[in-house]
């Protein structure tokens, strides 16, 4: 696992990003997962509380979850998020009790203006395949995609794919999805769309959002 750099300025970020950009491994297929997990990372103030929910798969049954809180040391910057975030959740991946196979992150992955978004980051330092599985538009050119489950249209930057604009709930709004590392990107739209069952969201990045916001209850639901 590599070592998480802590900026000293935006221009150290933004090279820093550049730098490990070209680590990423944007191919690869995930056969047979034992656990599936999903983080998130909610901000009141200067406070932060990062959550990662671990489900066993194929049931989607949550078997661990852990938190981690601490002033955030980072200035919110668009195209920055991960050094403002990654340091709350390294510090609940080193509570966890099961280490999944996959990690859905609540932001981008390759869907960035350095094609180097949270997931990205995450997937690097963590060295498991990772899904940007952003609520929000970031960067890249999209046509809209149709309103039935499962349908998307390509993300692009120019001529590079960089992302899936993928509706994983009839009539909802589209998530943007984006690899972040060690999977390819048709393999991060079939897996968001088959973890939201009836959902927005894939289950795992749903339990860790109300899990950073302390509203996880004893269902799990």
């Amino acid at each position: 696992m590599l070592n998480f750099k802590s900026p000293s300025s935006v221009e150290e970020a933004i090279a820093i990003q550049k730098s490990l950009a070209a680590g990423i491994i944007s191919e690869g297929r995930i056969e047979r997962p034992r656990f599936i997990a999903g983080a998130d990372v909610s901000i009141t103030g200067d406070e932060g509380t990062a959550a990662i929910v671990v489900l066993s798969y194929p049931e989607l049954e949550p078997v661990f979850y852990s938190v981690a809180s601490d002033k955030i040391g980072f200035p919110y910057i668009p195209g920055l998020l991960s050094f403002r975030e990654i340091p709350l959740v390294l510090a609940a991946w080193e509570k966890l009790t099961h280490t999944p196979d996959l990690l859905f992150v609540d932001g981008q992955g390759m869907a960035h203006p350095r094609h180097f978004g949270i997931a990205c980051h995450l997937g690097l330092l963590l060295d498991i395949p990772t899904i940007g599985c952003a609520k929000s538009h970031l960067y890249g050119c999209y046509e809209e995609p149709g309103q039935g489950c499962g349908a998307f249209s390509w993300l692009k930057d120019e001529d590079k794919t960089i992302g899936a604009v993928l509706r994983t709930k009839a009539g909802s709004r589209p998530l943007f999805v984006s690899v972040g590392h060690k999977i390819n990107l048709d393999e991060a739209v079939r897996w968001t769309v088959s973890c939201c069952d009836g959902h927005r969201l894939p289950k795992p990045a749903r339990l860790a959002h109300l899990a950073s916001k302390g509203k996880l209850n004893d269902s799990w639901c």
